[in-house]
C-alpha cells in the first residue's frame, strides 16, 4: 500500500537510520540519486530500494517529481534521508491509511479528506531538539495518495502540491538535520544560492542594502517573533544562520545581475 520514495547525494552518513526506520512500514523503496560518490547507492540496494540515477540534477522539486513517477504503490511518503520514522509514527501512518482504504472499501472510492496529511516534524540543531524559532510545530506534507499530488518544479523548498483535504498526524518525524555548525554552514551555501537561482529566475532584483534589510528581519522574525530566544545558544545561532541564508541569497542574486549585465 506504500512506497517510500527519497532524493539523495553522498547520504551513506544518514540513509542507513532512515531506511531501517522504514521497515515494517513500506512496500517499496524509490530512491532517486544524484552522482553520489559513496556508499549510498549500495546501502539503498542492501535494503532492496529501487534505484535511478540520472545525469543531470534539475532542483529539488523536480528530482522528487522523478522519484514520485517511480512509485507503484497507493501511497507515498516522502521523506529525506536525515529523517526518521519513530514506532509511534509509523503506527499512525498505517492507521490513516487503514482508515481510507476501509472508507474505500465502503463507498467505492477514497475520500478526498483521507488523501492527504501533514506530518509534525521535530528538528536537531546541532545537539538540541528545536522546540521554538518557528520550527515547532513544523508541519509538513509527506503522506498522501500517489494520484492526487505532486511537487512543485520549486529548485528549492519545493511542497506538495494537491487540491485534496489536508489532515495532521499527531505523531513526530525526527529530522537530523544539522549535526554540527560545519553542516550548518554548508547548508547556509547551498540555500542561499538555490534561492538566489530561482529569484534570478523569476525576474527579483537584489543588492547589499537588500541582504542586509532581509538578514535582519530573518533575525528578528526568528529570535524575537517566533521566541528563538526560549531555545537559549542555540535559538540564537539557528538566528543567525537564518540571517546569513537570507543576506547570502540577495547579494549572490545582485552578483549574478552584475554578471548578466556586464556580458
Amino acid at each position: 500500500m506504500l512506497s517510500a520514495i527519497l532524493i539523495t547525494r553522498n547520504e551513506a552518513h544518514n540513509l542507513e537510520d532512515c531506511l531501517a526506520s522504514l521497515q515494517g512500514l513500506v512496500e517499496e523503496i524509490v530512491v532517486v540519486d544524484t552522482q553520489s560518490s559513496d556508499a549510498t547507492v549500495a546501502i539503498a540496494q542492501r535494503f532492496g530500494a529501487k534505484v535511478s540515477q540520472p545525469d543531470d540534477w534539475p532542483g529539488f522539486g523536480p528530482q522528487k517529481n522523478r522519484a514520485l513517477a517511480l512509485a507503484t504503490q497507493p501511497w507515498v511518503l516522502s521523506i529525506d534521508a536525515d529523517e526518521r520514522v519513530t514506532p509511534e509514527l509509523a503506527a499512525e501512518i498505517n492507521l490513516a491509511i487503514g482508515r481510507a482504504q476501509q472508507d474505500g472499501n465502503h463507498t467505492g472510492s477514497v475520500e478526498k479528506h483521507y488523501s492527504a496529511y501533514e506530518i509534525p516534524r521535530l528538528t536537531w540543531y546541532c545537539g538540541k531538539f528545536i522546540q521554538h524559532c518557528g520550527w515547532r510545530p513544523d508541519y509538513v506534507l509527506r503522506l498522501f495518495r500517489r494520484d492526487s499530488a505532486r511537487f512543485s518544479d520549486d529548485l528549492v523548498h519545493e511542497r506538495v502540491i494537491t487540491h485534496d483535504t489536508i489532515r495532521q498526524l499527531k505523531n513526530h518525524l525526527l529530522h537530523y538535520s544539522y549535526l554540527d555548525f560545519s553542516q550548518v554552514l554548508a547548508k547556509v551555501e547551498a540555500y542561499s544560492s538555490a534561492a538566489a537561482q530561482q529569484a534570478f529566475i523569476r525576474g527579483e532584483h537584489g543588492s547589499i542594502g537588500k541582504g542586509v534589510l532581509h538578514g535582519v528581519w530573518a533575525f528578528f522574525r526568528t529570535y524575537v517573533l517566533r521566541v528563538g530566544f526560549l531555545d537559549g545558544a542555540h535559538g540564537l545561532a539557528l538566528s543567525i544562520s537564518n540571517a546569513q541564508t537570507s543576506y547570502y541569497k540577495y547579494v549572490k542574486l545582485w552578483a549574478m545581475q552584475q554578471g548578466r549585465d556586464l556580458k
